[in-house]
Order: structure tokens, then C-alpha cells, then sequence
């Protein structure tokens, strides 16, 4: 790989995971997973998305700057790069649709206080899947407190993330739609992506579709 540290985003549903852990089995990399299934408020979030947004949010960000701050810190002499299945700016994007605007102006305070200290991933790939098949994705892995979230808010965090890239102008961003690919289960799709991944990029956006 091209880049020493690399964190694949997308939407709820959208592969992050399973990409970024093949990436790292196959190419030798340091593997990052958020633990987002030890956030205890999580699942009430999906129930009552008004009364827990806020300790959902400060939950998540606590948890994922703990996670990189270890991680990336910790060097790993027998692994070539590191890759993450997340970044901790997704905390910001997430809250960006989750909160009152009082409790997001006071987020952002502490966001920002608390992101400054990380380093930012050489390039950030997107996962870019349309809603009804981000439903059928989460459909498929069956987690049960996840099968009541509502298109609406799928759809309001996707346009999250697009706010937040087109602002973005210090930064490799590679929007990959995937919509017509499956990389899980088909290795010549998986062998497109990684050959797109890996390729050298000036700063500012990249928009490919897969096929």
C-alpha cells in the first residue's frame, strides 16, 4: 500500500468493515475496528433517538479517541501500514444530524479540543451506497437493534458525510461507488478496489464508480 495510514468511511451498512479487514489480512496492515457495540446507549439511541443523542454522541467520541490515540501510537514493527474502518471525524458528521443545535455547538467545542491531538489518515476512502441497499445490508448481517433505523435518518447522515467532504481541502478523499460491485464475495471487484486504493492521489476529491 501507498499510504502509511488509511481509514475507509460510508454509511450504516455500507462495508467498511469487511473491506478494511480484508485489506489488512491480505496486504499485512494494522487493523483498527471502532467498537461501536460496547456503546451501551446504542441501542436505545435507535428507540428513542431524541432522548439519547447526546450520550450517544459523547459516548462514541470518547470511545473512538481512546481507541486511536492507543493504536496509532503503538507501533507495529511487523505490520506494513495501518487501516482503519472508521475515522474519528465521523463522530462530528454523525452529531451534525443527531443533535440540538445548542448540544451541537457545545459538541463541536469539545471535538475539537479533543481531535487535535490525532493524525489524520493519508487518504480517506468513501463507500458510497445508495439508501435501499444500505437497508438490505443491514437487513443481512441481523443486528436487531439495528433493523428499526428509518431511510430518513440513513439519508440524512449520508448528506452528512457530503457536507463534510466538499468542505474538505487538505485531504485525499476517494468517494468509491459501490453500488454495482460486490468486493465481499467477488474477488475481481475486491482486486478493482484495491487497485484503485492504491494508487497516488493529490489532495482535494476523487469520484470513481465501480462496474
Amino acid at each position: 500500500m501507498k499510504y502509511n495510514y488509511i481509514a475507509i468511511e460510508g454509511n450504516i451498512g455500507a462495508g467498511k468493515t469487511s473491506l478494511a479487514t480484508k485489506i489488512a489480512h491480505d496486504f499485512n496492515g494494522k487493523l483498527i475496528l471502532e467498537q461501536f457495540e460496547e456503546n451501551a446507549f446504542l441501542p436505545k439511541f435507535y428507540k428513542d433517538p431524541a432522548k439519547y443523542a447526546f450520550p450517544l454522541e459523547l459516548a462514541f467520541l470518547a470511545e473512538r479517541y481512546n481507541q486511536l490515540k492507543t493504536q496509532l501510537a503503538a507501533q507495529d514493527l511487523f505490520k506494513k501500514f495501518t487501516i482503519s474502518d472508521y475515522f474519528i471525524n465521523k463522530s462530528l458528521i454523525f452529531a451534525r444530524k443527531t443533535l440540538q443545535e445548542d448540544e451541537f455547538i457545545l459538541y463541536s467545542k469539545l471535538f475539537t479540543i479533543i481531535s487535535a491531538s490525532l493524525p489524520r489518515p493519508e487518504l480517506l476512502v468513501y463507500l458510497y451506497v445508495d439508501i435501499e441497499r444500505l437497508k438490505h445490508n443491514i437487513t443481512l448481517r441481523g443486528r436487531e437493534y439495528e433493523q428499526n433505523i428509518h431511510p430518513e435518518y440513513l439519508e440524512k447522515i449520508q448528506n452528512s458525510y457530503f457536507e463534510y467532504i466538499r468542505q474538505q481541502q487538505d485531504m485525499r478523499i476517494l468517494i468509491l461507488d459501490t453500488n454495482k460491485i460486490d468486493f465481499v464475495n467477488n474477488e475481481i471487484h475486491y482486486k478493482n478496489v484495491i487497485d484503485i486504493i492504491d494508487k497516488e492521489y493529490n489532495f482535494g476529491i476523487t469520484k470513481i464508480a465501480l462496474c
